[in-house]
């Protein structure tokens, strides 16, 4: 029965999850067949280094060199587009875990089975992470494959690494939805929280360096567990590693308790 949860999940993404690796190779197709034309734009690294400071803070495009092709991607896709498009993903995926299947009335065919509701919730989350680790898996390949016809020759390693960040980051409001959702059976509600918390931490992370009350907040944004180190560009950090799978691990610990304690909605 466990088993069976996390793969009937899994297959009932299947569809949805097929259109969102088909939309992240061409995403990344597309960044890798612009990259020659920036390439040899050196004022576009002007550009950048003229905009104001807050901005490139924001952005993630301090320090970073658009004639490189681990800077490009690191302007152009690993700062915005990526984060986004996992972290859609990833809540969205925690939201329906247990709120979704509550909301579309079928939540009772789980709990009346002979299997606990940590149980559901722990299988439900399994397959959050399978989708997530796997659609940035897809797009770290896509990076290493389709920059090759560009002759960006980005480094294996780094890129694992930097993927493994992504997800991580993925994983974190992934894990809000789910508390928030295992907690108050509301879809909507869990979303909507996954998505103000990351808009905010997004800020926090970006603006910190710059405004000194955000200052001492930096660090606890998983934005700057993500990218605070550069992974693409120095590999894994794994103090970061260690926070975002606490911070995960909590969450679902959160989402566990919030679930048994509470009654469904029938």
């Amino acid at each position: 029965m466990l088993r069976d949860i996390t793969t009937k999940t899994l297959r009932d993404q299947g569809r949805a999850f097929a259109g969102w690796g088909v939309a992240i190779v061409l995403l990344v197709a597309m960044y890798v067949a612009i990259w020659p034309s920036m390439r040899d734009q050196p004022a576009m690294s002007d550009f950048i280094d003229q905009m104001p400071e807050a901005f490139r803070n924001l952005f993630a495009t301090a320090g970073a060199d658009m004639s490189t092709p681990v800077g490009y991607l690191q302007i152009e896709l690993l700062s915005f587009m990526a984060p986004i498009l996992v972290i859609l993903y990833a809540v969205t995926a925690g939201s329906a875990a247990v709120a979704g299947e509550e909301g579309r009335r079928t939540l009772d065919l789980l709990v009346t089975a002979p299997v606990s509701r940590r149980r559901i919730v722990l299988e439900k989350t399994a397959a959050m992470v399978v989708g997530t680790v796997g659609l940035s898996a897809l797009l770290g390949l896509a990076l290493v494959v389709e920059g090759r016809f560009a002759d960006m020759n980005l480094p294996v390693g780094d890129v694992a690494a930097a993927m493994l960040h992504l997800a991580l980051l993925g994983l974190v409001f992934g894990g809000v939805a789910l508390a928030v959702g295992c907690v108050t059976g509301q879809a909507g509600l869990s979303k909507g929280i996954a998505a103000v918390l990351a808009v905010v931490t997004y800020i926090v992370n970006g603006l910190g360096a710059m405004v000194s009350w955000l200052e001492p907040l930096q660090r606890y944004s998983p934005f700057y567990q993500y990218a605070a180190h550069d992974p693409l560009r120095h590999g894994v950090s794994w103090p970061a590693v260690v926070v975002a799978l606490v911070t995960v691990v909590v969450l679902v610990v959160v989402a566990v308790l919030g679930f048994e304690r509470r009654d469904v909605r029938s």
